[in-house]
């Protein structure tokens, strides 16, 4: 039997990172893992839809509110009964991922996936596509159901 001992989750604030992060606690209370929950400022914008500052200049100020707004994401009390820790890091997302698993030596990814195709995967890539192709350990990636579906998706928290 495989037991979980560290699981990271990258959380971009996206309803698909919340649903990946919902099965990342889901694991963790299962086998009593760490849960390292990851959030990567991506060097290649200036501005983000959730935080207004350039990434080149992070300062202790941002990390502190990025780590709350983690910490927040997460059903009340989970913090209570999971081991909790938060990763703020700036650079290219799949590359910092991918850093991160063997720094603190993950044993698995839950990642949410957009489904992005055409245009805009081509525009943006796909940060779970990469890291599925390159990590170290296996990848639990989550995809938001289909519109037919999302009345049976539980609430956010």
């Amino acid at each position: 039997m495989i037991v979980l001992k560290k699981i990271l989750c990258p959380v971009d604030h996206s309803e698909c990172s919340y649903l990946a992060l919902k099965y990342a606690i889901s694991l963790a209370l299962k086998d009593k893992a760490k849960l390292y929950l990851m959030h990567v400022v991506d060097t290649r914008l200036y501005d983000t839809e959730i935080y207004k500052f350039s990434p080149y200049q992070l300062q202790e100020s941002d990390v502190y509110k990025i780590r709350e707004d983690l910490m927040k994401s997460l059903p009340e009390g989970t913090s209570d009964v999971l081991a909790v820790e938060t990763i703020v890091v700036k650079g290219v997302p799949f590359q910092e991922i991918i850093s991160t698993v063997k720094e603190i030596g993950a044993d698995i990814i839950v990642i949410g996936t957009h489904g992005r195709t055409g245009l805009s995967h081509i525009m943006m890539g796909s940060v779970a596509e990469k890291v599925v192709r390159k990590a170290s350990c296996p990848v639990l990636t989550v995809r938001m159901p289909s519109s037919a579906q999302d009345k049976t998706l539980p609430p956010n928290k």
